[in-house]
């Protein structure tokens, strides 16, 4: 089974690999993981004003600080994890890279690291609820 874990890095994503390490039941053994996150683009206005490779590495640094510990984490569990980083409108990125992905389940904390996390359900959670096909799990 091809399962996409939508990561950012907040509490809920940890709070979310930890679920599905504790409850394998849910998903069994030998998956396939994908691991998805998006960088926010540095607003055009000041992105204008910085070198290309400078911008460049910043998004993959930011990405990084997301992936690696996932990484760690997947082979503390003995999960075939493979990794995708995009920039862009979180949202918006993770629903087209979901879709791309065909995935047999959408796994997803229920928030993230938007100024509103007290919301009822977190924009991006939203976003992906509403424009993809896959099975989603939500946790909180």
């Amino acid at each position: 089974m091809k399962i996409v874990l939508a990561v950012d890095g907040s509490a809920y994503t940890k709070r979310m690999l930890s679920y599905i390490a504790a409850h394998d039941e849910l998903v069994g053994q030998g998956n396939e993981f994908v691991a998805l996150n998006v960088t926010a683009g540095v607003p055009p206005h000041a992105a204008r004003h910085l070198p290309h490779d400078v911008l460049q590495r910043y998004y993959a640094d930011e990405g990084e600080k997301v992936l690696a510990p996932v990484r760690e984490f997947a082979r503390m569990q003995g999960w075939k994890l493979r990794e995708r980083h995009a920039v862009g409108y979180p949202g918006d990125a993770l629903a087209e890279m979901t879709n791309e992905e065909k995935p047999d389940l959408l796994v997803m904390g229920s928030h993230g690291h938007g100024a509103f996390a007290s919301a009822l359900l977190g924009s991006v959670s939203s976003r992906l609820l509403a424009h993809t096909k896959a099975p989603v799990l939500l946790i909180r």
